[in-house]
């Protein structure tokens, strides 16, 4: 990395410098906790730093990732998807991470996790906020269980948001012995919140 340039506030007064090494430290230090996309708009705002010098950091630590700065390429990507940036397990090492998480994690799925694949199931595509709207709770960590456990995948990234939309897989098929989503039982008796999820197998549901 390069900590030559420097930045100065957005409101255009002078401030102390602030390498790009300085943003890169702080952007890698967001990265590593969000859960879906961030624009450069809203990097900017978590690390107090103008758009102009998060871009140049971006991609400064794209470079470093990807092994054009002179070191390893790391066992990580940070990717741009739906406009937004995260930081993913490079592709070849997938179903290395795969194979350990789904190792170390639990025999039984937690009620939580089961209502909330549940939720997933009969709305998806869904997005992360919109379960756990209908939940009422946080379902970050329970996302990461069931993504883990190779029961839900991301499907796609909301062009306008760059959140993340989920579905369900074939393993939860066979985990459930049915053929299609379409076997599953009406929602009505066992979810709350149903009302909100409604029938969604009578509009189609998507994988």
């Amino acid at each position: 990395m390069t900590d030559d340039a420097s930045t100065r506030s957005a409101a255009g007064g002078a401030a102390p410098a602030v390498t790009v090494t300085d943003v890169a430290r702080r952007l890698e230090a967001i990265l590593l906790i969000v859960e879906e996309p961030q624009s450069l708009v809203s990097l900017a705002a978590a690390v107090g730093a103008p758009v102009p010098a998060v871009r140049q950091a971006i991609e400064t630590l794209v470079d470093d990732y990807d092994g054009r700065a002179g070191g390893p390429v790391r066992g990580f990507e940070l990717r741009e998807v739906g406009g937004g940036w995260r930081l993913y397990v490079r592709e070849e090492f997938d179903d290395l991470v795969s194979e350990y998480v789904g190792g170390q994690a639990p025999s039984r799925l937690s009620q939580a996790a089961l209502e909330t694949l549940a939720v997933i199931a009969y709305k998806q595509p869904v997005t992360r906020s919109q379960v756990a709207s209908i939940r009422a709770v946080n379902v970050d960590s329970v996302v990461r269980t069931l993504l883990a456990r190779g029961l839900i995948t991301e499907l796609f990234a909301d062009a306008e948001t760059g959140a993340i939309n989920y579905g369900t897989t074939d393993a939860l098929l066979v985990h459930l012995g049915i053929n299609s989503l379409d076997e599953l039982p009406h929602i009505s008796p066992l979810l709350d919140g149903a009302d909100e999820v409604g029938d969604s197998r009578n509009e189609g549901v998507r994988r």
